[in-house]
């Protein structure tokens, strides 16, 4: 688990994980054999969108299999592609979590995590009351099509790379390098740290 946050681009609001609760997490990593480190990316835009964020959080760690590290702070984001001011604006944060679920089984959870919270998939970038993407799982890079890893679109988003840096601020995107570079070299606008909002990570 991250306990501290690094300047730069971190967000120096963010206090530090208790120690208490560093020795908790850890603890339950005892319950996982060879556990793999995964980073996923949650949003949400309709609805209680820090409600929803916090209850996907939830609904992970409940998995067997998967215990939450560290959990990011809350951007509010412009909606990705599409017009200015169509749909509400995105709550996003980044999870990372050790998993002995393959790549295949984090998915389908994500997806169920997603319909438990109605999520509807008739439109592409359309309004979505929570939205949960596998970023990077390991090392793994891979083509295929149902799980293409990293997510193929992970290094030109700041609403993923921004939180996934403020905890994790060496991190490396699998076959794009390092996360701070990414984020340099990608537009912030429209990507708004929300400094009053909090997100928690599971008990």
């Amino acid at each position: 688990m991250t306990a501290s946050f690094a300047a730069g681009h971190s967000d120096p609001t963010v206090q530090p994980v208790p120690a208490s609760v560093v020795q908790q997490v850890d603890a339950a990593d005892a319950t996982l054999h060879n556990p793999k480190r995964a980073v996923l990316s949650l949003g949400s835009n309709l609805g209680n969108r820090l409600e929803t964020l916090q209850g996907a959080i939830d609904a992970l760690e409940d998995t067997p299999g998967v215990r939450i590290k560290s959990v990011s702070p809350v951007y509010e984001t412009q909606p990705w592609g599409v017009a200015a001011d169509s749909q509400p604006s995105y709550f996003n944060a980044v999870v990372v979590l050790k998993t002995t679920l393959p790549p295949s089984s984090l998915l389908e959870r994500a997806h169920a995590v997603e319909e438990a919270f109605n999520r509807v998939r008739d439109e592409r970038w359309g309004p979505r009351t929570l939205d949960v993407d596998i970023v990077a799982y390991a090392e793994v890079v891979s083509d295929d099509p149902v799980l293409t890893l990293p997510h193929p679109r992970a290094h030109e988003r700041a609403f993923v790379l921004a939180p996934w840096h403020d905890v994790e601020p060496e991190a490396q995107l699998p076959g794009r390098g390092p996360v701070a570079e990414l984020l340099d070299a990608v537009t912030r606008n429209g990507v708004e740290p929300r400094k009053d909002l909090e997100l928690q990570l599971p008990q």
